[in-house]
């Protein structure tokens, strides 16, 4: 579903990474483990499109990232700070990004919502949320359009045990 072949990414005289050659096989849950700054962000980013390869391929669903595609389709991603508009609420945040590709009902993120503790009816605005709460709204917007592809770069931060095992079983 994703390979990279002889992928290399440079910011000036630094290499992040060089000559990365990995397969992810569809159905299965594939971890990446390192270091902090040995490139694992950097490398989601690429898979996804966001940044440039120095060299290389990377094909995701048989498409070559930035060449036959800019970014691949059914994609669920957090990648570092999940970004929500931080005057709106939570359930206000996932219902704009509902309503870009009108694919899931209202009461799909109310039960999304409840499942990751959290409250679709709270007024409050997402910048009084805990961290634990944010990352919890980042998961649920990677996951409510049933996405075939989840790019998740350290989804159990600041989440609390029975928020982990939910993730864990949310697919």
């Amino acid at each position: 579903m994703i390979s990279l072949a002889n992928v290399t990414k440079r910011f000036g005289e630094n290499v992040v990474l060089e000559n990365i050659n990995l397969r992810f096989e569809k159905g299965k849950i594939h971890g990446v483990v390192g270091k902090n700054g040995v490139g694992k962000t950097v490398l989601f980013k690429l898979i996804c499109g966001f940044m440039p390869p120095t060299s290389g391929d990377i094909v995701v669903k048989g498409q070559k990232i930035r060449k036959d595609i800019d970014f691949p389709a059914s994609c669920g991603i957090i990648i570092e700070t999940p970004g929500f508009i931080n005057t709106l609420s939570g359930f206000k945040n996932l219902k704009l990004l509902s309503d870009i590709n009108g694919k899931i009902p209202v009461s799909k993120i109310k039960e999304l919502m409840a499942h990751f503790g959290l409250d679709p009816e709270d007024k409050r605005s997402v910048k009084k949320y805990s961290l634990g709460m944010k990352q919890k709204l980042g998961i649920i917007q990677a996951v409510m359009e049933d996405q075939e592809i989840l790019i998740l770069d350290e989804p159990m931060n600041s989440l609390d045990e029975g928020s982990v095992e939910k993730v864990r079983r949310a697919r």
